[in-house]
C-alpha cells in the first residue's frame, strides 16, 4: 500500500485489512498513533466506488483522530475502521459482532464506537465480541449511548467563538448555514435555533431538511447551494472535502465551522481561506465533543467531567485563533502544528493555554 504515504501528511503506524466471507464483512482499520494511547476514533459504513477509496479515507480520517484526541487533551492515540456497505441484504448483528472479533484481535491497540452509518446497537452487537468499544448504552449518572449531541455541543459554542472573533457578533440574528442534518447536525441547528440565528439547512433526505423548516423556520436549500449561501457563518455537518479550490469561490460566509471531519480537500485550502478573509476553526478542533464522550465512557468519567472538557472546546478554539493571529498563519496551520508536537513527545497537550 504505497500510496498510502500520498494520502496523508503522516503516515499511519498500521493499516489492518479485515474480512469475513461468512458475514460480508470487508472493512480496514487503520491505526494512525499510539503514541498518546490506544488509537480511537469510530467505526464508518459506507458505500466505496473502490478498495483505494475506501482505505484513502480511512487513513485520513485516523489522522484527523490523532491530532483531535491531542488538542482534545485524551489519553488516546488517532484510529479509523471504515466499513464497505455490503451490496445485497445482510445480517447486521452477525456482521457487528465479526467486526468485534477483528478489534479483538488488535488488543486493546483500537478503541472503536459508532460513526456515519453505525449506532448504539450496532456498537453493541460489538461488545459482545470485544471490550475495546463504546459508545454503547448509557448507565445513570455515565456518558454514553449516541455521542453526536456532545459533538454538536462543541461545535455550537465554537461558532459563538468564532462569530465574535471575526463578526463581533452574537448569534442572534445571524445567518447559518448547515449542510448535513443527521443527529449532530439537526442537534446543532436546535441549538442555534435556541441563540437567535436564522438557518438555511440542506440535506440529500430532503425530508430532513424539511423537519428543520417545520421545527426552526429553517430555509431550505439543495446540498450543493448551500455552499454558496448568503449566510455569516457555513457549517458544514456531511462529508469531508467539502471546501475545496471549486468551493472557495463560491462561499460567501466569513466564518466555517462545522461538525464534519476533514472538511479542507487539502491543508493549502486554509491558507486561501485566509487569503480570503475567511475564518476556517480547524474541524478536529471544534468537533471533538464525540471523542470526549467515548473517552469519558471508556475511562468512566462522570458526565459532569465530559461536560467539564466538552465545553473547554471554544475556550481551546479562541486561544487557537490568538496565536495563530500572533503568529500570523492560518489557524490550520498553527493546530496541525500544536497537534503532531504533542503526539510526537508523546506527553499529552503541552500548551497550558490548550488544555484549559
Amino acid at each position: 500500500m504505497a500510496y498510502l504515504a500520498a494520502d496523508t501528511a503522516c503516515p499511519p503506524e498500521r493499516v489492518e485489512r479485515i474480512s469475513d466471507p461468512e458475514t460480508g464483512l470487508e472493512g480496514v482499520i487503520v491505526i494512525h498513533s499510539t503514541r498518546l494511547g490506544p488509537a480511537a476514533g469510530g467505526c464508518r459504513l459506507m458505500e466505496y466506488p473502490s478498495e483505494h477509496a475506501m482505505i484513502a479515507d480511512a487513513v485520513r480520517l485516523a489522522e484527523g483522530m490523532s491530532y483531535k484526541n491531542a488538542l482534545a487533551g485524551l489519553p488516546l492515540g488517532g484510529g479509523k475502521a471504515v466499513l464497505r456497505l455490503p451490496p445485497r441484504d445482510f445480517d447486521r448483528k452477525a456482521y457487528f459482532r465479526a467486526f468485534g472479533r477483528a478489534v479483538e484481535r488488535l488488543r486493546g491497540d483500537y478503541l472503536t464506537a459508532e460513526d456515519v452509518g453505525t449506532s448504539v446497537a450496532d456498537m453493541e452487537q460489538v461488545a459482545k465480541s470485544t471490550n475495546h468499544v463504546s459508545g454503547l448504552t448509557a448507565r445513570p449518572g455515565k456518558p454514553g449511548g449516541d455521542p453526536s449531541p456532545w459533538t454538536a455541543r462543541g461545535v455550537f459554542g465554537s461558532i459563538e467563538v468564532a462569530a465574535r472573533r471575526r463578526l463581533d457578533r452574537p448569534l442572534v440574528g445571524l445567518r447559518v448555514a448547515v449542510q448535513g442534518l443527521g443527529s449532530v447536525g439537526a442537534e446543532l441547528c436546535r441549538l442555534l435555533h435556541g441563540a437567535g440565528a436564522a438557518l438555511v439547512v440542506a440535506d440529500v433526505e430532503h425530508t430532513k431538511a424539511a423537519a428543520m423548516v417545520a421545527a426552526f423556520g429553517a430555509a431550505a436549500t439543495s446540498p450543493g447551494a448551500i455552499v454558496s449561501a448568503d449566510v455569516d457563518v457555513f457549517a458544514p455537518c456531511a462529508l469531508g472535502a467539502v471546501i475545496n479550490r471549486l468551493s472557495e469561490e463560491q462561499i460567501r460566509a466569513r466564518v466555517i465551522c462545522g461538525a464534519a471531519n476533514n472538511q479542507l480537500a487539502h491543508e493549502v485550502d486554509g491558507a486561501r481561506l485566509a487569503s480570503a478573509g475567511i475564518l476556517f476553526a480547524p474541524d478536529f478542533l471544534v468537533n471533538a465533543g464525540g471523542i470526549v464522550s467515548v473517552a469519558g465512557e471508556y475511562f468512566d468519567w462522570t458526565q459532569s467531567e465530559v461536560a467539564q472538557r466538552v465545553d473547554a472546546i471554544p475556550r481551546r478554539l479562541d486561544e487557537l485563533f490568538r496565536s495563530a493571529e500572533i503568529a500570523g498563519l492560518e489557524p490550520g496551520c498553527v493546530a496541525r502544528t500544536t497537534a503532531r508536537s504533542i503526539i510526537a513527545s508523546g506527553s499529552g497537550v503541552r500548551s497550558v493555554e490548550l488544555a484549559k
